[in-house]
Order: structure tokens, then sequence, then C-alpha cells
């Protein structure tokens, strides 16, 4: 397994020289890795804290949202195939998908992350949690832009794409860039 995880890693571009030089992307990858891990944090303050009884209703309907982002998150991973990667360089010979999640937004992963992100945040009412919410936008939106850089080097028909497609949530200034 773990010759199995290394070989992926490599097919992926990762390497030591990379995680010292960012050459494929890396430190976006250990960025966006780190704010998904706080999100396990609990919530701070806690709304009790704040004196705020947070309400059971308002809890599900963040459970929901989660679910949903897992769910959109299954379908870009399935869409995605074999061209699927955590860093924001392309790997070489990918296919570019355009249909199913990749119709909808050109990174609907990032979407779905930023969903669970906010599902989170509602479920547990945390300050914390929405800062985080933040940070992660702001991560994932500069990753995209250099992805796309990227992306529009190996595939010269990605430049339609963009002025197409919404890039991560529509019309979401920071997170939608195709009038940019």
């Amino acid at each position: 397994m773990l010759n199995s995880l290394s070989d992926r890693l490599l097919k992926w571009g990762f390497s030591w020289q990379g995680l010292l030089d960012n050459r494929h992307g890396e430190w976006w990858v250990v960025a966006q890795m780190l704010l998904i891990s706080a999100h396990f944090l609990p919530p701070t303050p806690p709304p009790s804290a704040l004196g705020l009884a947070w309400p059971l209703p308002v809890r599900i309907v963040g459970l929901g949202i989660f679910t949903v982002g897992l769910l959109l998150g299954i379908q870009g991973t399935l869409n995605l195939g074999n061209s699927l990667s955590p860093l924001p360089e392309p790997m070489p010979g990918a296919v570019l998908v355009t249909e199913g999640a990749y119709g909808r937004c050109r990174h609907p992963l990032y979407q779905s992350l930023l969903i669970c992100s906010l599902g989170v945040t509602i479920a547990l009412g945390s300050l914390l949690h929405l800062l985080l919410l933040v940070s992660l936008a702001i991560v994932l939106s500069r990753k995209a832009h250099w992805e796309e850089g990227r992306l529009c080097q190996a595939h010269p028909s990605y430049a339609a794409y963009i002025a197409s497609t919404p890039a991560i949530l529509p019309f979401l200034p920071g997170l939608d860039w195709r009038s940019s």
C-alpha cells in the first residue's frame, strides 16, 4: 500500500524539491490541507459563550449543506477520473473535462470543499470556522488561478471554457472571475 501511495504521489508530480520551491503548486495543497484539517477543531468561541443557544434545526441545516458538499465532491471526483490530482499543475496528457460537474463550474472540487466548510460553520455556529471558510475560499481562489494558467497552456480550448463557465461559485466576487 505504501508503494502504491508513493507511486500515486509521483504520478501527480509531488516531490521533495517541489515542497521546497513550489514548482507544481505544492504550497497551495499544503495550505488547503491545513485549513481543511483545522475544521476538526471545536467551535471557538462556542455559541453558548456568546449567550446563544444554537438551535438544533440550524445544526441540521448545516449537516445537510455539508452532505450536499460531499455529494458534489464525489461527483466531481468521478467526472475527473484519471485526470484527478490535488496539485494545481495538470498531469501530462490529462484530458480536459468540461462535462458533468465540470459543466456546472470549472472547479467543482473546490466548490464542494467550500460548501462542506459552510456546512460545518453553520452546524457549529463558530466564528473560528467562519474564519476558516473565508481563508479556504481565498486559498482555493488563488490555487484555481494558478491552475487555470497551466490549463490554458495545456489546453488551448480552456480560454473559451473560462468565458462560459463559472469558476467556483457563480456570481460571487473572488470565486467567479468570468468577467475579469
